[in-house]
C-alpha cells in the first residue's frame, strides 16, 4: 500500500458561531466545538484512508479559552500517526474575534479513527509518510499517547478481572 504525506489528508475547516450555538452562558456550547472537531478530524481521517471511519476514542478535551457568538472558529485538523487501522488525529481549534483580529487558542484535541471495508469491518490503512520536523514531533508524540492509551486499557482489563474473581 502506497504511503501518504501528512499535508495529502490535512484540512482547514471555519465555522462561524451563531446564536443557536449558544449555552445558557451565551458563550459557544463545549458539545458544539466538540462536535466541529469531531467532523474536521473525521475529514482528515477519510482523506487518508479513502473509505468510511469512525471515532474510536477522543483524548481529553482541556478548553483554553471561551469561543463567543460571532467568532470564526477555525479547526486545523491533520493525521499524527497510523496503526494497522486506526489513525490518530491532531486537530487545533482557535477563535477569532472577526471585528478586532484576535484569535485565541481554544483547544487541541487528539482523537482515534478506524476505517472501515464495505462490509464495516476495520481494513488497513496507508503508512504516514512524515517530511518535516514537527510532523516527526507529532508522530512520536502520538505514539506515547497510543502507548498510554494500551497501558490504561490493559489496567481497566485487570481491575475487571478483580471485580469478576
Amino acid at each position: 500500500m502506497k504511503g501518504k504525506k501528512v499535508k495529502e489528508s490535512s484540512i482547514i475547516m471555519a465555522h462561524m458561531m451563531l446564536p443557536e450555538d449558544a449555552n445558557p452562558s451565551g458563550n459557544v456550547h463545549g458539545g458544539v466545538i466538540m462536535k466541529h472537531i469531531d467532523n474536521a478530524a473525521g475529514v482528515a481521517a477519510i482523506r487518508h484512508c479513502r473509505c468510511n471511519v469512525v471515532t474510536a476514542s477522543i483524548d481529553r478535551m482541556s478548553f483554553h479559552s471561551p469561543v463567543y457568538i460571532g467568532n470564526l472558529l477555525s479547526l486545523k485538523a491533520s493525521v499524527n500517526h497510523v496503526g494497522r487501522s486506526s489513525m490518530e488525529i491532531g486537530v487545533r481549534a482557535e477563535a477569532e474575534n472577526l471585528v478586532t483580529g484576535e484569535i485565541r487558542h481554544v483547544v487541541t484535541s487528539y482523537l482515534t479513527f478506524v476505517a472501515l471495508d464495505k462490509n464495516g469491518r476495520p481494513t488497513p490503512v496507508p503508512p504516514l509518510i512524515l517530511e518535516t520536523k514537527d510532523e516527526k514531533r507529532r508522530n512520536c508524540q502520538a505514539e506515547e499517547r497510543r502507548a498510554a492509551r494500551l497501558r490504561e486499557k490493559q489496567s481497566e482489563k485487570c481491575d475487571d478481572n478483580r471485580i469478576n474473581a
